[in-house]
């Protein structure tokens, strides 16, 4: 088998480690309206109160104090969240969980979702019916029928380049694309992302496909478990047959108008002309760590959602250890109904499974139950805990490691 290819990242390390467990009593989440294929403008009154009531409030929740930094101003997302990946908690938020179309951001959960089931180095020759159902007009990396390729090859497609073609043939070796989307809500729902609705493994335009930014913090935060996840969500280039092929994370890899963030380290990033712009990153600085996820900007500049994701990235740095939480992001289900405490605030069918569907189409009740014993410690109780982020910074890298001190020293790889 080839030797695995060197490629220039951004390295997440996410360590392990024994997670305190934590049952908190939480609002029941309300039941979402029917999401309509065209978004409006206006976020629906009724919102999933998964993670707090306030995040099922429309319009921005935080809670401004003295110390606190004031929110950027000139924000424009539909949505936007901004968490501490390590606590669970949610600093601020707009419109969390609006239910909104995901674009290719809802790649992450097919990765989460499909990544560990095949290794990295095995090698597969692509048929024609493998690239059957790519959407006109879809991002690709080039994949050519009659060609093989190995697991990492379709993986740095799918994540460098956003490629739907690599997801289609990623599918194809995962049963096809509809068993691979039944296996995408199975998880999504394992996961509490009770927002989204799967109809498409790529997140190209489908009627009824919809997310959160709440939903698409879950997937990054649980995909970050992951070794492999988190080595392709954070490599900036690497070779694809004969071309170099570049990640279109601005934010990873900078544009004439967007300068690499400094401490970023993935995750990832969409765009179609019904979702607009998406976006899910992840970065470290003084020994925090946080996702930010932002749907939609409305101002029609290039590279916007960047530019917004920074501003909040750098009011989330200024703001974490001042400001009180209004949220939480949920557990996985199986973590949440294995650490809750009995009559901890636990109403009747709360940590029941959901009814098939839950979560998911058009008119979908999210289940009320998964809102009892959500609070995780690290990233999710019974997930590994964020030890660390080899952040680059000028060419040179270090590793801060709160929990485990490790110091590395890693350079920047790229493959000949």
């Amino acid at each position: 088998m080839p030797a695995p290819k060197k490629t220039g990242r951004r390295s997440l390390l996410v360590t392990s480690a024994t997670a305190l467990s934590l049952s908190v009593t939480a609002p029941a989440a309300l039941a979402a309206p029917a999401p309509s294929t065209s978004p409006t403008a206006t976020p629906p009154a009724r919102m999933s109160t998964l993670g707090g009531a306030r995040l099922g409030q429309p319009g921005t929740q935080v809670n401004l104090a003295p110390g606190v930094p004031v929110l950027p101003k000139d924000l424009t997302a539909r949505s936007w969240i901004v968490s501490d990946a390590e606590s669970g908690e949610v600093l601020a938020a707009h419109n969390a969980h609006w239910r909104l179309p995901p674009a290719s951001t809802l790649k992450m959960l097919f990765a989460d979702t499909v990544l560990p089931r095949f290794s990295r180095t095995t090698r597969y020759k692509v048929t024609p019916s493998d690239l059957k159902g790519v959407g006109a007009g879809s991002s690709v990396v080039g994949i050519k029928e009659g060609g093989t390729y190995s697991v990492q090859d379709l993986w740095l497609g799918v994540f460098l380049r956003s490629g739907n073609d690599a997801v289609h043939v990623l599918s194809s070796m995962n049963g096809g694309v509809r068993q691979t989307v039944e296996d995408m809500q199975a998880h999504a729902e394992e996961l509490q992302a009770l927002d989204t609705y799967v109809v498409s493994p790529d997140g190209y335009d489908a009627p009824g496909q919809v997310s959160s930014a709440y939903d698409l913090t879950l997937f990054a935060r649980s995909g970050l478990q992951k070794k492999d996840f988190r080595d392709y969500c954070s490599t900036v280039s690497a070779k694809f047959g004969s071309a170099t092929i570049r990640n279109t994370n601005r934010l990873l890899s900078g544009d004439s108008d967007v300068p690499v963030y400094q401490g970023i380290a993935g995750v990832k990033n969409g765009n179609t002309s019904h979702a607009g712009a998406t976006f899910t990153g992840v970065a470290e600085r003084g020994g925090k760590v946080l996702l930010v996820t932002v749907m939609n900007p409305q101002k029609p500049e290039h590279n916007e959602v960047y530019k917004e994701t920074a501003k909040l990235f750098d009011w989330g740095f200024q703001a974490i250890g001042k400001v009180d939480a209004v949220g939480e992001l949920a557990a996985p289900r199986s973590a949440s109904s294995a650490t809750a405490r009995p009559g901890a605030g636990v109403s009747p069918g709360q940590g029941a499974q959901p009814s098939p569907g839950a979560g998911g189409g058009p008119g979908a009740t999210p289940a009320a139950s998964a809102t009892a014993g959500t609070r995780s410690s690290g990233v999710g109780i019974a997930l590994a805990v964020v030890g660390g982020v080899l952040v680059l910074l000028g060419g040179g890298a270090f590793l801060v490691n709160r929990r485990w001190p490790l110091p590395d020293l890693m350079r920047r790889r790229t493959r000949p």
